[in-house]
């Protein structure tokens, strides 16, 4: 799967895409306005970082490239593609418990922290990507 050379864009189906992991060095897009929100992008080889409104979305290391990415209250989904194997973490509601899918795999239920953090890893194959679904229970 290719990197989203743009760095963040805003679909047709109203979902985001951002993240360039073929890059040598850290690049950034800040005020990228969409549906009302201010993002902004960090992404090279060794992490891709997502914020919005200036507070924390998601980030990878190394760096990826994710596609469709849509969050609701209840429910995070996006597809995820890298060179290597990846750990993401997402900003979500602090101590509660989510049901985490790859690939429409359950991986099992896992629980954010204080702060919210849901860390999750990934086998990543380059040229592939992998869908991701986390549930809030």
């Amino acid at each position: 799967m290719a990197a989203v050379k743009e760095l963040l864009r805003a679909e047709n189906d109203g979902t985001l895409s951002f993240g360039d992991y073929t890059l040598g060095s850290k690049t950034k897009l800040d005020g990228f306005e969409f549906q009302g929100d201010i993002y902004k992008v960090k992404t090279f080889s060794e992490i891709t970082k997502l914020e919005k409104n200036e507070m924390f979305v998601y980030e990878s290391v190394p760096g990826t490239a994710v596609t469709n990415f849509n969050a609701s209250e209840q429910v995070v989904t996006f597809s995820v593609s890298a060179m290597q194997d990846a750990q993401f973490t997402l900003e979500l509601e602090a101590d509660t418990e989510y049901v985490v899918y790859l690939d429409d795999v359950n991986v099992g239920d896992m629980k954010t922290n204080l702060s919210g953090k849901l860390s999750v890893s990934a086998e990543l194959e380059p040229e592939r990507s992998m869908k991701v679904k986390i549930i809030k229970k």
